[in-house]
């Protein structure tokens, strides 16, 4: 399957849906060579490189009843809500162990989006130039207001969705000719113009350039999802997204509402696997 990629969509909680796709596909042995990575999406997709099947369902849901995963308390004490030390330390050196070694072995291409809070644009970090897999990933899930700036090679970094958050023209200039994509939004939906804009100005009154793809973020989101239409059309792309509408919050804390979603990703999954192995040919 040379020359198909694998584009991860973010989401925060929203990525248990990308959970359950991938667990399915795993199960079905089903690995592409090119994988691309948002916030929750980069998580998910290191869980698919070092093929360990329910990890990351087990990192997002497992631990969502535990306080101090997504707590006021860490807001103030740490400068963060969800406990990202947990997130990003302790479960996958301690009490999820991720296969690190499986993962830097692994002949799969593997990048994660973050964004530069300096120049406002994109960065591209690939698995064999990252020292610490896990610091990126966190970087890409570092969300604007509640999670703090991530430094990284002497450079400020936030949620790659800020700047990219469906990163399929990168997949294409990396020399892909065709993509499978995992979004975590119904078909139809497009965002709407940020409220916060004097928000974004205070907080990140040092970056500019940051505040200024913050709130066009609506701008560049919507077009890469009308991109996406016309690469569907034209059979260029399969799209795996939620079937029906199940209503989460960014920071959702049911366990029931989680699972739900989960179960609809791998049903989805499930439901499409033998149409897309057809597109794949």
């Amino acid at each position: 399957m040379e020359k198909i990629g694998l584009v991860l969509e973010g989401g925060g909680m929203r990525g248990v849906y990308t959970s359950g796709v991938l667990d399915y596909l795993m199960e079905k042995d089903f690995y592409l060579p090119y994988i691309i990575g948002v916030s929750a999406g980069a998580c998910n997709g290191v869980a698919y490189v070092s093929k360990q099947i329910g990890r990351s369902k087990e990192s997002s849901i497992g631990y969502i009843d535990d306080p101090m995963l997504i707590n006021y308390k860490n807001l103030i004490d740490k400068g963060y809500l969800i406990n990202m030390d947990l997130l990003f330390d302790e479960m996958p050196n301690k009490l999820i162990p991720f296969d690190y070694d499986a993962f830097y072995k692994s002949n799969q291409e593997f990048i994660v989006v973050t964004t530069n809070c300096r120049t406002g644009k994109p960065v591209y970090f690939r698995k064999e130039d990252c020292r610490d897999i896990m610091m990126v990933c966190r970087a890409s899930s570092s969300l604007p207001f509640i999670a703090p700036i991530i430094e990284i090679d002497g450079e400020p970094m936030l949620d790659g969705g800020i700047t990219d958050s469906i990163p399929v023209r990168k997949s294409i200039e990396d020399g892909n000719n065709k993509n499978v994509l995992v979004l975590t939004r119904p078909a139809g939906y497009r965002k709407k113009p940020s409220k916060i804009k004097q928000l974004v100005k205070i907080k990140y009154e040092e970056y500019p350039h940051l505040q200024e793809a913050m709130i066009n973020r609506y701008k560049m989101y919507n077009d890469t999802l009308d991109y996406i239409d016309e690469l569907e059309e034209n059979g260029d792309v399969f799209v795996i997204r939620p079937s029906r509408l199940i209503k989460i919050k960014r920071m959702e804390k049911g366990c029931q509402k989680l699972i739900e979603l989960y179960n609809l990703g791998y049903e989805d999954a499930k439901a499409l696997y033998n149409k897309m192995l057809k597109w794949a040919q």
